[in-house]
């Protein structure tokens, strides 16, 4: 409803690809809220349309409004933690620990701990082998 480019198959497949919970399960891909802007918006024109009152901030600060220094946010008439929300969590720091915790569940689902595996290792996260149809019914007649 809110979406403006709502389509629910696209929309629905995109949060499955991008959470890693469909489709294939890379956990230690973790976007970046801001590398990915300053990859792909540099001035921040997304930003500043959909949030006006950061508009006035510099490109350099756009992606990350609470590193500008006092003077430029009083500038650009918005202060971090007033006028707008301070970080919730350091992205470097989370994204680190859930990759390691994400490592973990898939280390425990392939066997538990550490322990290399008949399919690959459960140390490097990798999803363990499906069988086939064909494995199936050739285990199924046996």
């Amino acid at each position: 409803e809110l979406l403006l480019d709502a389509d629910w198959a696209l929309n629905a497949g995109n949060w499955l690809w991008l959470s890693a919970s469909a489709f294939f399960h890379q956990f230690f891909r973790v976007y970046s809220p801001v590398a990915f802007g300053k990859k792909t918006d540099k001035n921040g024109d997304y930003i500043k349309k959909y949030l006006p009152f950061l508009k006035k901030f510099p490109a350099e600060y756009i992606y990350e409004p609470w590193k500008a220094p006092r003077s430029i946010q009083e500038r650009a008439g918005c202060i971090i933690g007033k006028d707008y929300p301070k970080p919730i969590v350091v992205h470097e720091t989370v994204s680190k620990q859930n990759i390691q915790r994400m490592k973990a569940a898939y280390a425990r689902r392939s066997g538990g701990g550490e322990k290399e595996t008949e399919k690959g290792s459960a140390k490097n996260g990798q999803k363990r082998k499906s069988p086939s149809v064909a494995d199936l019914l050739k285990k199924k007649r046996s």
